[in-house]
């Protein structure tokens, strides 16, 4: 099933580049979404909608997840992409950009379904949280309507929502990183802008067992600063990232893929409640730790990640 699919490693193409949408099919991502809007000049929009339906037709996707990413919900392209989008079975989701008003979102489920009564099962939708309305309005919108599926954080234009002095995409301002100095006085602590927005869009799609996938690294070319942006995401709990270019493939998967060393531990914790259990015991101590059922459940959901 599509929503059983692994989303680790999210790869974004510009639909109308059809060389690397081809590439992109053949990738080792486990998601790719085909993008009709920020990645895609006005003059290129109906070539770009014809390649997507084009490689959603002929392409072999293998398991992948497969989304296309729409235009904004009050474009003139929206109403003739989902006419054009919403029958094709092998489309999984529509990400929607921008998403801020769950009526908007009501209104695009329903078109989808309109256009496609007889589709076996409803093109589910994956809402890109990427402004300050949105992110205000973010548990609503996750439990607007059945078929919303995911929540992303678009990092770039929630920045630029923000007023956020960067222009660099899922990277802290240089001014907001650091507070202190050794002169002043004061220890020099870490600070991360898109802290608080990554644990609010995760705790609202737990709390509607929806996915939360993390916005991309546009540092591409750096697989040092790609891995360690995925991993404080996968460390958080997202179930994935997006990715701008295939060289983060490898490294974003490895950061959502527990390491044989955690995979052992959790084992570990597990076999060894198991074994309290077994002498009527709700606790034990491991290493010098004491554990009880939430680190079983932790530990269980470490195992889940690794198979």
């Amino acid at each position: 099933m599509a929503s059983l699919r692994p989303s680790r490693a999210y790869l974004a193409v510009p639909a109308h580049r059809s060389r690397l949408v081809a590439k992109a099919a053949a990738s080792s991502a486990d998601a790719v979404f085909m993008d009709l809007e920020d990645a895609v000049p006005p003059s290129e929009k109906g070539v770009a909608l014809e390649e997507a339906v084009r490689a959603l037709s002929s392409l072999d996707w293998g398991n992948k997840r497969v989304a296309v990413r729409l235009n904004a919900v009050d474009s003139p392209f929206i109403a003739e992409e989902i006419r054009a989008l919403a029958a094709l079975p092998r489309l999984d989701a529509a990400i929607v950009p921008k998403a801020e008003r769950p009526s908007d979102i009501t209104a695009i489920a329903e078109q989808l379904r309109a256009a496609a009564p007889d589709r076996a099962a409803p093109v589910a939708l994956e809402l890109l949280i990427e402004t300050a309305l949105g992110l205000v309005n973010v548990d609503t919108l996750a439990a607007t309507h059945d078929s919303v599926a995911a929540l992303h954080l678009g990092v770039g234009d929630f920045a630029a929502s923000l007023g956020a002095r960067t222009s660099d995409i899922g990277i802290s301002p240089d001014g907001y990183r650091h507070v202190g100095s050794a002169q002043s006085g004061y220890a020099s602590a870490p600070l991360d802008l898109f802290a608080y927005p990554m644990m609010r869009l995760l705790v609202a799609a737990r709390a509607f067992g929806l996915r939360a996938i993390d916005g991309p690294c546009g540092a591409f070319r750096d697989a040092r600063l790609t891995e360690a942006s995925a991993q404080k995401a996968a460390a958080m709990g997202f179930d994935g990232k997006q990715v701008i270019h295939p060289d983060q493939i490898e490294p974003t998967l490895r950061a959502f893929t527990p390491s044989a060393e955690e995979l052992a531990q959790a084992r570990r914790v597990v076999e060894a409640m198991e074994q309290a259990e077994a002498q009527g015991q709700g606790a034990v101590t491991l290493d010098g730790k004491m554990i009880d059922y939430a680190n079983v459940r932790m530990a269980r959901r470490i195992i889940e990640l690794g198979s």
